[in-house]
């Protein structure tokens, strides 16, 4: 037994049951193991950035960690902007990267790399610690127990969630704490995974736009950090704080990105005596399908009607998927998975590896056009596998969240060279006959009535399917 060989028998021993793999010459033994090895499950990523992607979205909706295999220091380099995503989103990943033989090293063979350099900061999120775990959820415990203190004080609070504290019984612990004290309850902005539909407690979360946020925010005295970090601007913009709390506003950290937030919502729901008859009940926006022009209010509605029971969206919708929150929070219930860090094409994989993770399950991906671009191979992976996938490709053929920031930090008026930096229409892209291409059906839609449709369609079909929403 090599130690390929080992290696993979030590990951299956271990729990890690998938490899999202696009090895070279390095890594031959490794995938030869896998022939000799039962256990493991390889799907292959014709990208780097897809493979890491898929790690990501499969630890969001296992909760277990996925390994990748990465092809020297430049295949990791080639999936650092999704591992960056996922280290923002606590995912626990085990990279597998191949090096050259030892005694090759010194030659400084063309893809010779530091590759210990480059992962370092991308690999905080590296860990296997079930006994760091338990002691975590009892200091979480204890700090719960202090923290009541604050919302027993009659100022106004917010408790500020994100992690496994948007668990369903996580959300239905902060319901109760709510109820009980009058304290305001939020997400922030983008979260890795959080419950919501019908019958579960419905949040908002701080908004992007920094002149939106403050207003919401003003008023509040005391805000508790449940896994999330102080409130901050996205970027820096002209005469803006970069702080979004308002001044004198006070900050307790409960539990920090990792820890066990349900123990410590239990220990404050228990500290201020909040029992489950203390939530209170909510008024749902309500739904119905669209019918007419596309608009993102109808385009929301028709999502709202579509989610299926126990389906997983996966969103990238950027600016058209701003309002989506408030209708789809009465669709059947689901999870909803953001982008963590910021760096764009990550939805395409991260849906790939939700389905990996759970076949029985519908995946929602909702992703701009320019955003799907980064990772299109994604397709390929979900053809090829089979996977329960639909992408809905808003296409207004326009980076609109870059316009949006071009005003933002105070760029001026864009003239033609800088638009057409924005601009993704010479030549249109052809997003039905692209995926045709990777092997998915697709179809595109310009009106609501035939976004319903094809969502249905796409819903009720085993396998991946595309939409493209023509804006």
């Amino acid at each position: 037994m090599n130690g390929a060989e080992s290696l993979v028998r030590t990951l299956v021993a271990g729990g890690v049951e998938v490899c999202f793999a696009n090895p070279g010459t390095s890594e031959m033994h490794f995938v030869a193991a896998l022939d000799r090895v039962q256990g493991m499950r390889c799907v292959l990523g014709l990208f780097e950035g897809v493979v890491t992607g898929a790690a990501d979205g499969y630890f969001r909706m296992k909760g277990t960690p996925a390994s990748t295999l990465l092809h020297l220091g430049p295949g990791l380099a080639n999936g650092l902007a999704n591992l960056h995503n996922a280290k923002k989103a606590n995912s626990g990943i085990v990279n597998i990267v191949g090096q050259h033989a030892t005694y090759h090293i010194e030659y400084n063979a063309p893809l010779t790399s530091d590759i210990e350099g480059l992962a370092r900061p991308m690999s905080a999120w590296v860990r296997t610690s079930p006994d760091a775990k338990s002691v975590a959820a009892d200091g979480a415990a204890a700090i719960a127990a202090a923290k009541s203190e604050v919302l027993r004080g009659g100022e106004q609070a917010l408790l500020l969630l994100t992690g496994s504290a948007l668990t369903e019984r996580g959300l239905a612990l902060a319901a109760q704490i709510a109820g009980k004290t009058g304290c305001k309850v939020m997400g922030q902005t983008y979260n890795p995974r959080m419950a919501r539909g019908r019958g579960r407690f419905s949040i908002d979360r701080i908004p992007y736009v920094i002149e939106q946020a403050l207003p919401i925010l003003k008023g509040f005295r005391h805000i508790i950090l449940v896994e999330t970090n102080d409130p901050v601007a996205f970027f820096a913009y002209p005469n803006k704080p970069s702080l979004l709390k308002p001044e004198g506003c006070e900050v307790h950290r409960m539990t920090s990105g990792g820890e066990n937030s349900v123990a410590a919502l239990e220990a404050l729901a228990s500290a201020v005596g909040a029992k489950p008859q203390d939530a209170k009940p909510q008024a749902l926006v309500e739904i119905a399908k669209p019918t007419g022009a596309l608009t993102h209010a109808s385009i929301a509605q028709a999502l709202a009607m579509a989610i299926p029971e126990n389906a997983i969206v996966v969103d990238e919708s950027i600016t058209t998927g701003r309002g989506f929150f408030p209708p789809t929070a009465a669709a059947a219930p689901h999870d909803w998975l953001q982008n963590m860090g910021g760096s764009i094409g990550f939805s395409t994989p991260v849906a790939t590896g939700a389905a990996v993770a759970c076949p029985d399950r519908k995946v929602i991906c909702l992703v701009g056009d320019g955003s799907a671009m980064y990772t299109l191979q994604s397709l390929w992976t979900q053809a090829r596998e089979g996977l329960n996938v639909t992408t809905i490709v808003f296409a207004n053929r326009i980076y609109q969240i870059l316009r949006g920031e071009f005003d933002g930090v105070g760029a001026g008026e864009p003239g033609q060279r800088a638009l057409d930096m924005l601009k993704i229409d010479r030549p249109a892209i052809d997003w039905v006959s692209l995926a045709k291409g990777m092997g998915v059906p697709g179809r595109a839609v310009s009106n609501a009535d035939d976004f319903n449709k094809a969502l249905a369609e796409a819903i009720a079909e085993q396998g991946p399917r595309l939409i493209e929403v023509q804006m």
